[in-house]
């Protein structure tokens, strides 16, 4: 059994009405199962899945999102619009599927979400604060997730982080250096 790495569950979270989610083919993927199963799971347990855990997308939505996939081969791609699971769904869906893959995925799903959002309070905290040394600390835990979620099995060989705060607009540039182990 492969290990899910983080990166590959950071790849398939998306923003769809302002909510991170990720859609029921990626899920599929991730799980190692056909979409149909993800969905079906869903329509057996429908009181575990209220909206604002699951969602399908719009043609407006969906028209975005796909244009920013390849190209699938003649006669394939989607012919139903795409289901989006909010963290919330996912957990829920996690309570439905068994097995030492959907465990092992769920984790790596759980860590993705929990990284993006400490991702997000720091650098939100990193906008107001304005001592240099809570600063440079932010910076560097920002840092840290950020190489997490980077991570592609190279080894770092050095770090650099820089803030620029431009009246009211923030910006957060962070270079990580790497090499083949």
């Amino acid at each position: 059994m492969n290990i899910i790495k983080f990166e590959e569950v950071a790849n398939k979270i998306i923003e769809i009405r302002g909510e991170k989610v990720i859609l029921d083919s990626d899920v599929a993927e991730l799980y190692g199962v056909q979409t149909k199963e993800i969905n079906q799971a869903v329509k057996n347990n429908p009181n575990k899945f209220p909206e604002r855990y699951i969602f399908e997308l719009t043609t407006e939505e969906w028209d975005p999102v796909k244009s920013k996939f390849l190209t699938s081969p003649l006669g394939g791609g989607k012919v139903k619009l795409p289901k989006a699971f909010t963290e919330k769904g996912l957990y829920m869906l996690a309570t439905i599927l068994k097995g030492p893959k959907a465990t092992q995925t769920t984790i790596a799903i759980i860590e993705a979400f929990a990284k993006l959002r400490q991702l997000t309070r720091n650098i939100k905290e990193l906008s107001v604060t304005k001592t240099k040394d809570t600063q440079k600390s932010l910076m560097q835990k920002s840092g840290n997730l950020i190489a997490e979620i980077l991570d592609d099995g190279l080894e770092v060989s050095g770090r650099e982080t820089s803030i620029e705060i431009n009246f009211a607009v923030l910006k957060l540039k962070h270079t990580i250096k790497k090499t083949k182990k």
